[in-house]
């Protein structure tokens, strides 16, 4: 039986009967200048969270949330629990680590044997006292068209703890750029394609890179829909069906990446439930059936994360 690790304790996949939201944030504090806005304070924002993934499942049967705060990023497993308890939505916590700006200080020094072990402890263990596990590896991130150094000893450790673990990885490519350089690393360090989820490709407007991504088996993940100041959905939505065209359907990632408070309805943003409310709906205009819809918003975050075949989901 494929079996999920979500906050709340081992589910088994098969009960995950709506879709998922594949890379969020439901807490966060990704401040570094002061101003609260890269902010989702469970002191203040969690009720509103709340508010809008209950009626996202009531709405459209939304089942699980992959929320990808990882170590160093304002991470808060006892908060993420009282949500999961509170909407009956699956949550699934993550490990690792952000891109290089947003490293705290144990990556300094530390060999990938050490961020991998201090991962795969994590994993086994739970997070800090709290007995929350994480069920992935993300978002690890880098910059630029190749990972820095700490970057690589980053990536390379998540990759290591995952083969130990059997947990999969989520990506953070900056602006969508570095994304066959973090693939190729990951495989190298002998993770499975399938098991590898690369972050931020609707920033990308490269569809040769996509397919190339596609193609070699990782999941490629259009998962800030809606953010329209870097990139209209027009546009996310031309290389989402370029890469439809292409067959590779079973590839695909969706998310909204929600990450500050203004991104919030009850701050005026667009909220969790664009994707459903907007983005799809414009899919589905474009011609996009309900059995694509259901493999990219359902089935293709099962698979990934359990590393199970297409024939199980």
């Amino acid at each position: 039986m494929n079996t999920l690790q979500t906050v709340l304790g081992p589910l088994p996949a098969d009960d995950i009967d709506g879709p998922a939201l594949a890379h969020e944030h439901l807490v966060l504090d990704l401040d570094r200048t002061g101003d609260g806005a890269a902010v989702l304070d469970p002191a203040l924002h969690a009720p509103a969270v709340t508010k809008e993934l209950a009626a996202l499942r009531a709405e459209f049967g939304l089942s699980l949330v992959l929320e990808l705060t990882c170590r160093g990023m304002g991470r808060d497993p006892r908060a993420l629990v009282r949500i999961a308890a509170e909407t009956g939505i699956a949550v699934v916590a993550a490990t690792g680590w952000y891109y290089e700006p947003f490293h705290p200080a144990e990556i300094a020094g530390s060999s990938v044997a050490d961020l991998a072990t201090t991962l795969v402890r994590e994993i086994a263990d739970g997070i800090d006292d709290t007995g929350v596990h994480p069920g992935v590896i993300g978002e690890v991130g880098s910059h630029g068209d190749r990972p820095s150094e700490p970057e690589t000893r980053s990536l390379l450790a998540a990759a290591q703890a995952a083969v130990a673990t059997g947990l999969s990885v989520a990506t953070h490519a900056q602006l969508g750029r570095g994304g066959l350089a973090q693939l190729d690393l990951l495989t190298g360090a002998g993770l499975a394609p399938e098991r590898i989820s690369i972050g931020h490709q609707d920033l990308l407007d490269d569809p040769a890179v996509h397919r190339e991504l596609a193609a070699a088996g990782a999941y490629v993940a259009f998962d800030t829909v809606g953010k329209s100041a870097y990139r209209s959905d027009a546009e996310r939505l031309r290389l989402l069906l370029a890469l439809l065209d292409a067959g590779h359907a079973d590839r695909v990632l969706l998310s909204c990446d929600i990450s500050r408070h203004g991104y919030l309805e009850s701050e005026g943003g667009q909220g969790y439930g664009h994707l459903f409310r907007s983005f799809l709906a414009e899919a589905r205009a474009a011609g996009v059936d309900e059995d694509l819809i259901d493999l990219m918003t359902r089935r293709n975050p099962l698979r990934f994360l359990t590393g199970a075949s297409s024939e199980e989901f």
